[in-house]
């Protein structure tokens, strides 16, 4: 049997911004404690492969890009039937993904009983490892975000000891961020 709670990260790690909900769901693991009936996963582009994994849950909690037309690096919470509404104005294709699953889900009667998207407003989606500073700069409230959404679920989490720094992320985007995808290419395989 699932745990009642999912924190799912969506996005894709070579289009810049578009990364923020992977990066989201990574901090918020490295940096707390997460109770048992918490399920955390990063979704990286998948979308109808996430079914089974968004199935019946009380609380589903997204983290992802989202196009709002408000300014970059706008922080921005929905909830329930605001979700799939905002998921008609598509930033890449694992949103139409998700906006089928979510649609699946309802037909099959398994549609959580409370959904939350914590997104983000992106400054750039071209292909380039590593968040914008714009972007970067909102990671901490996007988790904050998160264990909000957390607690409304009455779920605590709590501090780890040492949280790793910057530095000392799995994947340090920094690292990577001359990096650049040759716009020439072809981006099929990308998205």
């Amino acid at each position: 049997m699932q745990n009642p709670v999912l924190v799912l990260g969506i996005g894709n790690l070579l289009l810049s911004d578009e990364a923020i909900g992977v990066r989201a769901v990574e901090a918020l693991e490295q940096r707390f404690h997460l109770p048992p009936q918490v399920d955390v996963l990063d979704g990286g582009t998948c979308g109808m492969e996430l079914i089974g994994d968004m199935a019946d849950r009380e609380h589903l909690i997204i983290a992802d890009a989202v196009l709002t037309g408000d300014a970059p690096g706008t922080v921005v919470t929905l909830r329930d039937e605001e979700v799939p509404t905002l998921f008609s104005r598509k930033i890449s294709p694992h949103q139409l993904g998700l906006s089928d699953v979510l649609s699946a889900l309802k037909l099959t009667d398994e549609f959580p009983q409370r959904l939350t998207l914590i997104g983000v407003v992106p400054e750039s989606v071209e292909p380039r490892i590593g968040l914008t500073d714009t972007v970067s700069n909102k990671l901490d409230q996007v988790v904050m975000g998160l264990c909000g959404a957390l607690a409304e679920s009455g779920v605590t989490v709590t501090p780890k000891d040492v949280p790793l720094s910057r530095n000392q992320q799995l994947i340090d985007s920094e690292a990577f961020s001359d990096c650049q995808v040759d716009s020439q290419s072809d981006r099929q395989g990308v998205l």
